[in-house]
């Protein structure tokens, strides 16, 4: 992994638990100093153009100030007042009915105005302003006579901000008008900004990518929307609480700043526009790219994921890595519409993660295709346990010395109604992505306790089954409920093999996170990793305690014929056997690779060449009846 900082770890202190609401006070997990970045370094990262627009950053003296009153005496004194207090912009009437349409030409950015005119009042003003979608958000500074308290109270129901009394006393005006624009200039700095990170928030995102996509289309160039992805941002609130993972947010705002700040003015700028930086939704940024070729592309992409790759240490805790991941659609290749373009990058972004950590993905259509399938199929998952289209079926799992059957593997089946089939690994990946994992695990823990419960009603003995249960969406104590669940609904603990999968991240985990699974296997549930050599590494051994390992299918191809992985093979299976673990071969597809394994001394297997999954009644009828070898004949 590139880009880590060797110095993140030096001076780390205690992370305290979450309950600590404010972040400027709760301890930080990185170096001090570096953790955060106040507002005013996140803005000047900003498009300077953008921010100059905005009333937030205009001198107060430059705002538009306008008054609505019938004496034209007043307006003229109001004037002389403004301006020699240093309001250089005012405009007026005393004709109360052409107030609102004076405001749809030239928004002011504070309104005086008076209650009591002939014809059209100020009430009937505030009214017409309240029903105006922009005019509504003018501020209001009432200028009035009455002492009336319900025509107050009628005003401030109205939209009014201040109240002064006529005659009005110059000072206290020239306060009021300041006060209104600054708490003014502050609201709206707040609606187009992220609290945490202090940069441009999702709205000005999508204004900004509108006119940059316009522009640099008219100029018949290329340019570039990308999203970036913190990996894994969830797995850290859990394990450690949303105070760090907003630091580690705030961290990664101020790299990817800094790095899209050095290309201001450089290869990916147009004349009119530089790149920019925005806090998009949860765990993702923006960037808005005007111009881009695909040289400049892959170079700015690759320092992208370099630079927002951070680690950072825990006392008496592994080193935790976080990194990125990036999608990108490209405009005017993948369309001109600011709205396809922002879904495009999105849908990218979630290709990119699919595929595993720290990777970078361009649109496709196909992305479009299979986002469609999966959202018509997430939808309809949700029913697929009540219109009984889920089936547990069970794979044959082998002693490979003499090939006895021993067990039992799990695996989940959805036949929709269309015909198609989704099983195993897919399935559970779809009910994770649809928030269907837990509902799914539990119903197949139930049927497994329905069919082992059957098998003994039946006199037969049956064998340890294998659910698995992945990580990627589960906390091992939720799944540690479900299988004490089970458990406490007839199953024995020998009758269970929990299959932890997307063990990823593991090690960061509260020891309280470790120790339910550990609890699990006090009371007997045998615990087994799966996918060693892809998804797990030794580094998720050393965090999880387990009894044994299950190889990757991928290691299996070609095992016949490639002398290398033959090697690999033969050390990953010593090192299991001195690591005290039961260590399965999965995917044994042919006699040829079961002869290599078993001649390199592994002790079990499953995958195709033993059978294809079968339901409870087949696989007890196939393997557990009584009087009847379970001595397996291999398929061709």
């Amino acid at each position: 992994m590139q880009g880590m900082d060797s110095g993140d770890g030096a001076e780390m202190t205690r992370v305290e638990g979450d309950s600590a609401r404010d972040a400027g006070t709760h301890p930080t997990v990185f170096a001090p100093g570096d953790d955060r970045v106040t507002a005013q370094e996140l803005r000047s990262f900003s498009r300077p153009q953008a921010l100059t627009r905005d009333r937030a950053s205009e001198g107060l003296s430059d705002a538009l100030i306008m008054m609505v009153d019938d004496e034209m005496l007043n307006i003229e004194m109001t004037q002389a007042f403004l301006v020699e207090a240093g309001y250089r912009r005012f405009v007026h009437t005393d004709q109360p009915q052409n107030a609102i349409g004076m405001m749809r030409k030239q928004q002011p950015a504070v309104l005086l105005l008076d209650l009591s005119m002939p014809g059209v009042s100020g009430l009937d003003i505030l009214e017409l302003m309240r029903s105006h979608p922009v005019l509504r958000h003018v501020p209001v500074i009432v200028l009035t006579g009455s002492t009336d308290p319900q025509v107050k109270l009628q005003a401030l129901s109205l939209g009014a901000m201040d109240f002064l009394s006529k005659p009005v006393d110059p000072s206290e005006l020239g306060l009021r008008i300041r006060n209104t624009l600054a708490a003014s200039a502050y609201r709206e700095y707040l609606s187009s900004h992220d609290p945490l990170t202090a940069l441009p928030n999702k709205q000005r995102y999508r204004a900004a990518a509108a006119e940059v996509i316009a522009a640099t289309v008219a100029a018949g160039a290329t340019g570039a929307l990308l999203h970036v992805g913190v990996d894994a941002l969830g797995r850290i609130n859990d394990a450690l609480g949303r105070v760090v993972g907003d630091q580690l947010l705030q961290r990664v705002a101020k790299r990817l700043a800094s790095c899209v700040q050095t290309e201001s003015g450089g290869e990916l700028s147009s004349a009119e526009h530089d790149p920019t930086l925005y806090r998009f939704d949860g765990d993702e940024f923006a960037i808005v790219v005007p111009f881009m070729e695909a040289g400049s592309a892959a170079a700015f992409i690759s320092k992208l994921l370099e630079d927002a790759a951070v680690s950072f240490r825990r006392p008496s805790a592994p080193e935790v890595f976080v990194t990125c991941s990036i999608g990108v659609s490209v405009f005017p290749v993948d369309g001109t519409e600011p709205d396809l373009l922002i879904r495009n990058a999105g849908l990218a972004l979630r290709h990119a993660k699919q595929g595993g950590t720290h990777r970078y993905e361009f649109f496709s259509p196909r992305f479009n295709e299979q986002a469609q399938s999966r959202l018509d199929f997430s939808a309809e998952l949700r029913h697929a346990i009540g219109r009984d289209e889920i089936d547990l079926l069970y794979d044959p799992f082998v002693e490979l010395e003499g090939d006895r059957v021993i067990g039992a593997q799990g695996v989940l089946r959805w036949r929709h109604a269309s015909g198609r089939v989704v099983l195993g690994d897919a399935l559970q990946e779809l009910a994770a992505r649809s928030e269907m994992d837990v509902a799914l695990t539990e119903w197949a823990f139930e049927q497994m306790g329905r069919h082992v419960k059957n098998w003994r009603a039946a006199g037969l003995t049956p064998v340890p089954v294998s659910m698995t249960a992945s990580l990627a969406s589960m906390l091992p104590s939720e799944i540690a409920t479900l299988v004490t669940s089970a458990l406490g609904s007839g199953l024995e603990p020998r009758d269970i093999t929990l299959v932890l999968d997307n063990v990823r991240g593991v090690e960061s985990l509260p020891a309280r996170e470790l120790a339910a699974i550990a609890g699990l296997r006090t009371r007997g549930v045998r615990v087994a990793v799966a996918h060693l050599g892809s998804g797990t590494s030794l580094s998720h051994l050393r965090a999880l305690a387990c009894d044994e390992v299950r190889i990757d299918p991928s290691f299996l191809e070609g095992l016949d014929s490639d002398p290398a992985l033959q090697a690999m093979l033969l050390g990953v299976g010593d090192l299991a056997r001195r690591l005290r673990l039961k260590c399965v071969a999965c995917g044994i597809d042919s006699a040829a690779q079961l002869a290599v394994l078993k001649a390199q001394g592994w002790d079990r297997g499953q995958g195709r060449l033993f059978g294809s999954p079968v339901s409870g009644l087949a696989f007890a009828g196939k393997w557990l009846t009584k009087g009847k070898p379970r001595q397996i004949p291999l398929e061709g």
